[in-house]
């Protein structure tokens, strides 16, 4: 709508029938165009929140976004029309909820009881049924299917059976979601007519670049995370196991960045944070902040907004 309407009004300020000052006041129309790819990063992945806070601060709209497991979660409900400030309570109630056993399974003195696990089902291809965080989610948007979004999305998930990434662009918004977020052996996976979908951080954890033939700035923001030496002392089993997912992304990013790097690039120092540490979402908005401020300078100076 917005280009039609700049079209028409370069149409009639060449037959002089309005000032070119009509169309120089249409600042919008000359705007370059956003792609936003939040990646994946488990429970770190809530510092995407304190990216989007900059964005609604400086009252710029991705163009399109792009996510995978908990990038393409929080992108759902901003692409949905939230603010990042209304993302944001959503995860500060779920940290505080009876959903929130996934968190306290990763607590070093965890006692969580197998009913707190919502649904178990070894023979379903994961630990943990993911649908009451499904249903937590979709209970806070009315969008149904990704037709239904103010901002187009793009969910990332990965092909069990050939391995190759996956982009999910239409048709069922949440059953996307709970395929880009099916992390092997913890969730189950997801089918979809011949594919069996699982996590899309298995073949794609920053999925900036699918985004780069239709914007014109592309911005990535990386929550994969990091780890500090410990002395010596062996990590803790669980952290083991689910860190070593973590090394894997990143290499997959450094791969892939190297062939082709994202125009803005932005990685929070999230660390000392587990997959599900979602309780903790004080701390890595915290931690964020400083990866938060980069992006609005750089955001300023690619847009020429005012400081």
């Amino acid at each position: 709508m917005k280009t039609l309407l700049t079209t028409c009004l370069a149409v009639l300020v060449n037959v002089g029938l309005l000032g070119s000052a009509v169309v120089a006041d249409d600042s919008e129309a000359g705007r370059p165009s956003i792609g936003l790819a939040l990646g994946s990063g488990g429970a770190g992945g809530l510092a995407h929140i304190a990216m989007l806070r900059v964005f609604d601060d400086l009252g710029v709209e991705p163009e399109v976004i792009a996510g995978t497991s908990i990038g393409a979660v929080i992108g759902v409900l901003y692409a949905a029309g939230l603010s990042a400030d209304e993302v944001y309570d959503i995860f500060d109630d779920f940290g505080g909820s009876n959903v929130d056993a996934l968190s306290r399974l990763m607590s070093p003195n965890a006692e969580l009881g197998l009913t707190d696990l919502l649904r178990i089902g070894f023979g379903s291809g994961g630990v943990i049924d993911a649908g009451g965080f499904i249903d937590f989610i979709k209970s806070k948007v009315e969008a149904r299917s990704f037709e239904d979004l103010t901002i187009p999305l793009k969910v990332v998930t990965t092909d069990y059976w050939t391995g190759e990434m996956v982009v999910l662009d239409s048709g069922d918004l949440f059953e996307a979601i709970e395929a880009s977020m099916a992390v092997p052996g913890l969730f189950a996976p997801v089918k979809r007519d011949d594919a069996l979908l699982i996590d899309g951080g298995t073949s794609n954890p920053l999925p900036y670049d699918i985004l780069t033939a239709d914007c014109d700035i592309v911005i990535a923001v990386d929550v994969s995370g990091s780890r500090k030496h410990n002395n010596g002392n062996l990590p803790p089993i669980t952290e083991m196991l689910f860190s070593t997912f973590e090394i894997m992304q990143q290499s997959i990013i450094t791969s892939r960045r190297l062939n082709g790097d994202a125009d803005i690039y932005i990685k929070p120092d999230t660390h000392d944070i587990r997959l599900l540490h979602f309780n903790r979402i004080e701390t890595i908005l915290e931690q964020a902040q400083p990866a938060a401020e980069e992006l609005r300078d750089a955001l300023r100076a690619r847009l020429g907004l005012d400081a």
